[in-house]
């Protein structure tokens, strides 16, 4: 595969990622955040953040 092929293929999968991070938090009520952006840079890593990060730091 082509470096440039992969970058496209990279691009686009990152921002389907993203438009599913935003679509869950509609359909959930959950605040997105930042985590749409984050998505957009690091494609799993950003749809794992999304799902796994507690923005609740326990300060009462």
């Amino acid at each position: 595969m082509e470096s440039a092929s992969f970058l496209l293929a990279t691009a686009l999968a990152n921002v389907g990622f993203a438009v599913f991070v935003v679509a869950h938090g509609a359909l959930t009520d959950r605040e997105t955040g930042n985590w749409p952006y984050v998505t957009l840079v690091l494609g799993l890593a950003g749809v794992a953040g999304y799902f796994f990060y507690d923005g609740d730091d326990g300060a009462a």
